[in-house]
């Protein structure tokens, strides 16, 4: 069956596409729905795709106690997930803020993951994004037609001060800029209604604490390692270089929605990892690039032996 108990007894749901050896999916939103990757632009066709949904996202369950939903606590049920699926090592593809969940997890359990795939990650323990580098992207696109409302989106949600509904409303205008290439068709082959959470307090759970981490982070290995593992993602070099696996980051050019910049900054944690640009790509390069998408993850892959 495509569900396991995690740690604390709640049913969570994963599925598997495609055949070869196992790649665990980890979605972004936070909370929305795995099967928005699609097959990841036809990885699925040398690799089994171990898709995860997150707690309270999906068909996973919705836990009583909201702490842990918190990326932190995630990072336990893919251990879980580990278990139950009897392996000794994990590759892991995770996307956005499924990132976080996968570099806790690598900093959490040495040795457990043996390819560590980000793409386009939102930054070490949140967004970090360059504003400069935002607005810039952002400005590029004035002279395409649905530039207005998504300028009037970004406007609402800096003004601050929405309703649950309007802040869903104003993220929503502004997709167009997470895309190299936007039209009508794209919308309605990508964003699926009930995929995205409808779950108000989710975002504010998954980030929980997130500022803490980057602040403590400056304290040294020393302190950030007798913190526990709460702290591992944001711990920076030394302590990410002793997790072991490899790392591939990969960001989009054209990313308006957090840009270049979290994952430049996430590839400079990560020791030796490598860091690719898709040129005409935005925040799903497996969607606007899949050939490049699915020749740079199997070479990467392979490499590992």
């Amino acid at each position: 069956m495509p569900f396991f108990d995690s740690y604390d007894g709640l049913r969570l749901f994963f599925d598997e596409v495609g055949e070869g050896p196992p790649l665990v999916v980890l979605p972004g939103g936070p909370g929305t729905d795995v099967r928005y990757v699609g097959d990841l632009g036809g990885l699925s066709s040398t690799r089994t795709l171990i898709r995860l949904d997150a707690r309270a996202s999906g068909r996973s369950g919705v836990p009583e106690d909201r702490d842990t939903v918190s990326f932190v606590e995630q990072a336990r049920d893919v251990e879980q997930l580990r278990l139950h699926l009897g392996a000794d090592r994990l590759d892991i593809l995770a996307h956005s803020a499924g990132c976080l969940t996968a570099q806790e997890y690598a900093a959490a359990r040495p040795g457990r993951v043996r390819r560590l795939i980000l793409v386009t990650p939102v930054g070490r323990a949140a967004r970090e994004p360059d504003h400069a580098e935002l607005a810039a992207l952002r400005e590029s696109r004035r002279g395409e037609p649905w530039y207005e409302q998504a300028a009037a989106g970004d406007a609402a949600l800096r003004r601050g001060g929405l309703s649950h509904a309007e802040e869903i409303m104003a993220r929503a205008r502004m997709i167009p800029f997470s895309w190299h290439r936007w039209t009508p068709e794209r919308r309605r082959a990508e964003y699926v209604p009930g995929h995205a959470t409808a779950l108000p307090w989710l975002r504010d759970a998954f980030y929980r604490n997130s500022r803490d981490r980057v602040e403590r982070s400056a304290a040294g290995p020393e302190l950030l390692a007798a913190a526990g593992p709460g702290v591992l993602a944001a711990a920076g070099p030394q302590l990410l270089a002793a997790a072991g696996p490899g790392v591939l980051v990969v960001a989009g050019a054209s990313d308006g929605l957090i840009g270049t910049a979290p994952a430049r900054l996430v590839a400079a944690a990560h020791p030796g990892s490598r860091l690719e640009v898709m040129t005409e790509s935005g925040h799903r390069p497996w969607a606007e690039q899949p050939d490049r998408f699915r020749s740079l993850v199997e070479s990467f892959l392979a490499a590992a032996g």
